[in-house]
């Protein structure tokens, strides 16, 4: 079920820019975020999904429009419901601990060649850093997923695979064209959106369908472009840091499993449930040792029975599954 706010929203003569934003207890950010939209000729959509606080009634005070979902839908099913309520040709999909601080038709050169379906541009840090790190990385070979998975990255963030993954090896003063730029700032020609099929609701709540649609977007021929034009400033992960460790882990654990399900043949996909079982082991095992009695390795559980799922049957369970 789904409660409308803002009934006198109509999608009449469109704006030359659309915004959707996605919100989960969003409250204390909802604000901000939308203050900074007060003053553009944007057309803006939020998609609460099934907060229990006060995100929606918030949003309901400035001039937009609110869909508020009855449930958490995902994250990919909300942001393609806001891209249907629009009918703009340019669609920024912005999280709401964005405060934009620029201008949209800023990044209007980056769409000059017709085949370009998204143009990103680097979000701030709070203190004033740029957060291309977190934005912009190439899409995730099998190697790359496995080196994430065993924590490879982290402990040798120098190596040529992290290296080339995070794009240590750009200069991202210049314009250029990227692979995967994170979901929380992708401003998207809507034929490109739509000849896509949208964001794949599958990977539900959260993670790796920005990563998929960038895939299949790049399998199409579009292009995704760069703009070193700061637009915005990202607070960051405001809505899974009330998550528990093993709450996230499973989410993300399960989405990555998702995306090597569907993008690469039954070995790698084998390989990578491997590698999550061995992470979820020793993660086990440091939660015991650190925390003796007071650990509770059982919370892993449905993420390991997933992976072990996934590792004999060589696919990942069909959603609704009873292993998850």
């Amino acid at each position: 079920m789904i409660s409308q706010i803002h009934q006198d929203f109509q999608p009449h003569t469109p704006h030359r820019f659309g915004v959707v934003i996605v919100t989960y207890y969003s409250a204390e950010v909802i604000g901000s975020c939308l203050e900074a939209l007060q003053n553009s000729n944007y057309r803006v959509v939020v998609v609460d999904n099934g907060s229990a606080d006060a995100t929606a009634a918030l949003a309901a005070h400035y001039p937009v429009h609110v869909l508020a979902n009855a449930t958490n839908r995902g994250f990919a099913a909300a942001a393609n419901q806001g891209f249907r309520a629009l009918q703009e040709d340019l669609i920024l999909l912005m999280n709401p601990d964005v405060i934009l601080t620029g201008n949209l038709h800023q990044l209007i050169p980056g769409f000059t060649n017709p085949q370009t379906a998204v143009v990103a541009a680097p979000l701030l840090c709070p203190t004033g850093l740029p957060q291309t790190q977190f934005q912009f990385r190439r899409l995730p070979s099998p190697a790359t997923l496995l080196f994430e998975t065993l924590g490879v990255n982290r402990l040798f963030p120098s190596n040529p695979i992290n290296r080339r993954y995070r794009y240590l090896d750009r200069d991202w003063d210049m314009p250029c064209e990227v692979e995967q730029p994170a979901g929380a700032f992708l401003l998207v020609r809507r034929q490109a959106w739509e000849e896509a099929g949208g964001f794949d609701e599958e990977f539900y709540p959260l993670w790796f369908e920005d990563v998929d649609f960038c895939q299949r977007l790049v399998r199409q021929g579009w292009s995704i472009q760069y703009l070193p034009v700061p637009l915005g400033i990202h607070a960051g992960g405001h809505s899974v840091r009330d998550l528990e460790p093993p709450v996230r882990q499973l989410y993300w654990y399960r989405s990555l499993l998702r995306y090597g399900d569907k993008h690469y043949p039954v070995f790698w996909v084998r390989l990578l449930a491997l590698s999550v079982v061995v992470a979820l082991a020793a993660k086990a095992f440091i939660m015991t040792i650190q925390l003796g009695n007071q650990g509770n390795p059982a919370k892993l559980f449905p993420a390991a029975r997933l992976a072990l799922h996934t590792l004999i049957q060589g696919r990942l369970p069909v959603a609704g599954s009873s292993v998850t």
